[in-house]
């Protein structure tokens, strides 16, 4: 059985997408961000950057923990031997995409979630900042659309890079981007949501979305105001826990 560290995010729904995909057993561990849970002790024994998700593959008689979405999928993906191409050509272009993923889509889409839904609780004028990376989010939009001119999935064959990137597209409505006018990304967009393991990763944790609700202070506080500082005091807590 693994044991996944969950909240109802475009990260979170990464893996449970894979999970699903691959038929795998699993236990959905809640990772209530809000409330902080990122920052106790216990989940920086796994998690060090205090993020999920998180994985620990209780399956083996040495149990392992993966932290980051990237390294989760790779992981399954070896385990599995699924959705991870054929051959080491196939798998450089899996890696290739995947990587783009984690090191462009994701952020800048999550940069966009912030400003379009949770600078405006801030005092500021946000106006420069959330335009700079709608334009940006725009320009990978595009740069897919030209790789799915030619491609059915990013990679060739549909791979653990179209599920790490469907979930930063699916709030492009909320985003004030039209998907229409890439069409190539339409239409990989509407295959992808229409796989039934996709359906079903997706709807984990539906009912804990906070997406679009008003946010207390103290929770905006927790999610978009911490530094060094938080991460010192959940090791100082793990230290004195383990001494």
């Amino acid at each position: 059985m693994i044991d996944l560290y969950y909240a109802p995010t475009p990260n979170g729904w990464k893996i449970t997408i894979m999970l699903e995909e691959c038929s795998l057993p699993y236990k959905v561990i809640p990772v209530n961000l809000g409330k902080g849970d990122q920052f106790k002790a216990d989940f920086l024994k796994i998690s060090p950057n205090n993020r999920m998700p998180v994985i620990v593959d209780n399956s083996l008689n040495d149990p392992i923990s993966v932290f980051e979405s990237g390294a989760i999928l790779m992981y399954l993906a070896e385990k599995t031997g699924l959705f991870f191409g054929d051959n080491d050509k196939e798998r450089i272009k899996v890696l290739e995409w995947l990587f783009w993923q984690v090191g462009g889509l994701g952020p800048m889409a999550g940069q966009v979630s912030h400003f379009v839904n949770y600078a405006p609780n801030f005092p500021g004028d946000h106006s420069y900042s959330e335009k700079r990376y709608k334009n940006e989010y725009d320009r990978l939009l595009g740069v897919m659309n030209n790789v799915l001119e030619s491609k059915e999935y990013l990679a060739g064959n549909y791979s653990i890079a179209d599920m790490a990137s469907f979930p930063w597209v699916t709030a492009y409505k909320r985003y004030e981007v039209d998907l229409g006018s890439f069409k190539n990304v339409r239409r990989w967009f509407d295959d992808i949501k229409n796989r039934p393991a996709v359906r079903r990763g997706i709807d984990v944790g539906k009912d804990a979305r906070s997406f679009g609700q008003k946010q207390t202070k103290e929770s905006l506080d927790m999610m978009f105001n911490q530094t060094s500082s938080s991460i010192n005091k959940s090791a100082e807590e793990q230290k004195n826990k383990n001494e």
